[in-house]
C-alpha cells in the first residue's frame, strides 16, 4: 500500500490553467442539510471553494435555507427544488455532486438519495447520511453507471460491510476488497485514512491528527474530494490529494491551536496554507 506523500500529491493534483475562468475549474453541487444539521453543507461547500472549484452550489431544504445562505460566502446556496426532475436536471449539469452532509435520516430524504444514484451519471461523492441511505440498498451502488466515491468513518463503514468491526478489523484489506466488489472508490477515514479503488490500487494517508476528530471535519474533506473531481481529477487521485491536503491543514491548525482547541473552521481556514506547503505545482 503506497503512502500519500507531499511529492505524490504534487504529481497527482490537476493543473491550474493560468488563463482559465470560473467555468474552467468545475461546477459542483452539494446536496444536504436539515433542521439541526445546517453546518455540514456549509463546510462542504466552502471547502469546495477553497480547493479551487469555479462554481459551487449548495442545495438545502427550504426551512433551513436562510440559515445556510447566511453562512455561505462564495458557495451559492438555494432551496432544493420540490420537483425531482428539476433537481436532477440541475445536478446533471454539474461536473460532480456531493450527496449527504447533514441530510438526516428521514425516509423521504433516503428515497431521494437512492433515486439520484439510479438516475445521475456524473461523478458522485457519498458522505454521512448519503452513505447511511445506501447501506441497506447496496444493489443501487453496484448498479451505478457513474463514478462513486464513498467517504465513511469506521462506524458508517460497519453499516456497509457485514463483519467489519471498528478498531479490530483489517482496515487495509477490507477497504480494498470493498472497493473491488462494489466497483467504487472508498475513503475509509480515521488515523491513516485508506483510499482504495476498484482496480486494486490503495493508498494510506500520512497527515492528520486527533484534533480533527470533531463533527464537521468530515464535511470539509467531502467538499475537497468533490472539488478535485469537478476539476477533472480521477476519482482515486482526487481522493488521495484531498485526504493529504485535509490532514495537512489539520496539522497546521494543531500546531497553532492544539488538538484540544482547534475546530473544523480552523481546519478549513488552513486549506490555503496546505496548498502553499506543496510548493509550486
Amino acid at each position: 500500500m503506497e503512502p500519500i506523500t507531499r511529492e505524490l500529491v504534487r504529481s497527482l493534483l490537476p493543473p491550474r490553467d493560468p488563463g482559465g475562468h470560473k467555468g474552467t475549474f468545475g461546477k459542483v453541487y452539494v446536496y444536504g442539510g436539515c433542521v439541526g444539521y445546517t453546518g455540514a453543507p456549509v463546510y462542504a461547500g466552502e471547502a469546495a471553494v477553497r480547493t479551487g472549484s469555479g462554481l459551487v452550489f449548495v442545495g438545502v431544504p427550504g426551512e433551513v435555507y436562510p440559515i445556510v445562505a447566511s453562512r455561505c460566502d462564495a458557495a451559492m446556496a438555494h432551496p432544493i427544488p420540490e420537483d425531482y426532475n428539476a433537481l436532477l436536471k440541475r445536478m446533471a449539469g454539474c461536473d460532480a455532486v456531493l450527496i449527504g452532509p447533514g441530510l438526516g435520516r428521514a425516509r423521504e430524504a433516503e428515497e431521494r438519495v437512492l433515486a439520484l444514484l439510479r438516475d445521475l451519471e456524473v461523478p458522485v461523492v457519498l458522505d454521512a447520511d448519503g452513505i447511511n441511505a445506501v447501506s441497506a440498498h447496496m444493489d443501487v451502488l453496484d448498479d451505478r453507471r457513474g463514478v462513486t466515491v464513498l467517504t465513511p468513518h469506521e462506524g458508517e463503514f460497519a453499516r456497509l460491510e457485514d463483519g467489519f468491526i471498528p478498531g479490530r478489523s483489517d482496515r487495509e484489506r477490507t477497504a480494498a476488497d470493498f472497493a473491488r466488489r462494489h466497483h467504487c472508490f472508498l475513503v475509509l477515514k480515521g488515523p491513516g485514512t485508506i483510499v482504495s479503488g476498484p482496480d486494486g490500487r490503495s493508498f494510506r494517508n500520512t497527515t492528520g491528527n486527533c484534533g480533527m476528530a470533531k463533527g464537521g471535519s468530515g464535511d470539509v474533506l467531502a467538499g475537497m474530494v468533490l472539488s478535485l473531481l469537478g476539476q477533472g481529477a480521477g476519482a482515486l487521485e482526487a481522493a488521495a490529494c484531498a485526504v493529504w491536503l485535509h490532514g495537512r491543514a489539520g496539522d497546521l491548525a494543531e500546531e497553532d491551536l492544539t488538538a484540544y482547541a482547534m475546530t473544523p473552521s480552523d481546519l478549513l481556514g488552513r486549506v490555503p496554507a496546505a496548498f502553499k506547503d506543496l510548493g509550486k505545482v
